[in-house]
């Protein structure tokens, strides 16, 4: 029976922090990458894990064991990512070593959510959780929290969520609006989490990365974007305001407030989605040297999208008005001239779009033919 003691870095410490490629496999390789990755950071934990897993390979060898040893790694977003990885190259130190049974050698609670993948193609003979003895002093206690806090992911995590209440909370207190701090707390807290669960900080890092790098190239999308955005605050400040001049005593006027909102706020949208389609278009060309075809049918949408809302939604206003006289709104000229002008300027851009988009993948085969 030939065993395997397995080692396990969900986090990829070994990877990020030694720069060593995993999996590992064999005694002088581990032990190599354990002397990395205390040389990199002497406090982290799975530097005893690997030293701890060498340990109980010698025991074994000593014990006339037919005995391997291997370090897998994960991936620093602990999850479905990390997990997948891990996966993989188990597999492949299986293959490699034709093991039947495994020592599971782990530094904590975390890594132990993989145990269903590793049982799932090998018998777990046993396992080895390493804990690092500590001082129970203060002044040591101190110091370590100190150190977990300035862990990367520690920082993500709990680090800046604190720091986003405390910023929030100081802006409020000096625009002496405590009153609505707590709001504005919770709506921050919220909007951090929303991002987190649904792991949009690498979008909206990238996008940040976006944004310098337009300032010092001069992107052309950038300024325009800036621009719909504030044409889209100013469209919405402005239906808001004509909406609730709104005055009506009936339970009806929720639904009415709601309505004339939208439709105040229609075009604002349309005419900042073409400024913002304008100066990606013209970053594309200009910048990217290539021909940006697939944007031909955004402005029509767009302007469909104004015509046929202001129609409906201008109608329904009109209708409320009447007390829901269905004859003034088929009556209505308004209606049917934007209805009918939306539904014609989306066909055009869809037939156009066809036409286009036929001719822009013959010159792509021809400039291919031409290239080969």
């Amino acid at each position: 029976m030939r065993l395997l003691v397995l080692n396990v870095d969900r986090d990829d410490d070994l990877g990020r922090k030694a720069k060593v490629k995993s999996p590992v496999v064999g005694r002088e390789n581990n032990i190599r990458a354990a002397e990395r990755l205390a040389l990199a950071d002497p406090e982290d934990s799975d530097v005893n894990s690997l030293f701890a897993a060498v340990s109980i390979y010698d025991e074994l060898k000593v014990d006339g064991e037919d005995v391997e040893i291997a370090t897998i790694c994960g991936h620093i977003s602990v999850g479905i990512k990390s997990d997948r990885i891990i996966a993989q190259q188990l597999e492949e130190v299986l293959d490699l070593t034709k093991v039947d049974e495994v020592i599971l050698v782990t530094d904590g609670a975390e890594d132990e959510y993989i145990l269903p993948i590793i049982q799932s193609r090998v018998k777990i003979n046993s396992i080895r959780r390493i804990t690092v003895k500590q001082s129970r002093s203060a002044e040591d206690t101190y110091y370590r929290i100190l150190k977990i806090l300035d862990d990367e992911k520690v920082k993500k995590q709990f680090v800046l969520p604190f720091a986003l209440v405390l910023i929030v909370w100081s802006l409020f207190a000096l625009l002496n609006m405590a009153s609505a701090g707590f709001s504005a707390i919770i709506l921050t807290l919220g909007a951090y989490l929303f991002i987190h669960s649904m792991r949009w900080e690498r979008r909206i890092a990238q996008i940040w990365e976006d944004i310098k790098s337009g300032f010092m190239t001069g992107r052309m999308s950038l300024y325009t974007s800036s621009i719909a955005i504030l044409i889209l605050i100013g469209s919405v400040l402005y239906a808001y305001n004509q909406a609730s001049s709104i005055v009506s005593s009936d339970e009806l006027q929720a639904w009415h407030f709601v309505v004339s909102f939208i439709k105040n706020v229609v075009w604002g949208i349309v005419g900042a989605g073409l400024l913002a389609a304008f100066g990606r278009v013209i970053d594309v060309k200009v910048r990217e040297k290539s021909t940006p075809w697939k944007y031909w049918v955004l402005p029509f949408s767009l302007l469909s999208f104004g015509f046929i809302g202001s129609a409906i939604f201008g109608a329904l206003d009109e209708m409320l008005y009447s007390n829901f006289s269905f004859d003034l709104f088929l009556r209505t000229s308004f209606f049917w001239v934007n209805l009918l002008l939306g539904i014609l300027i989306a066909a055009v851009g869809a037939i156009t779009y066809h036409y286009i988009k036929e001719i822009f993948m013959v010159e792509v085969e021809e400039t291919t033919t031409e290239a080969s």
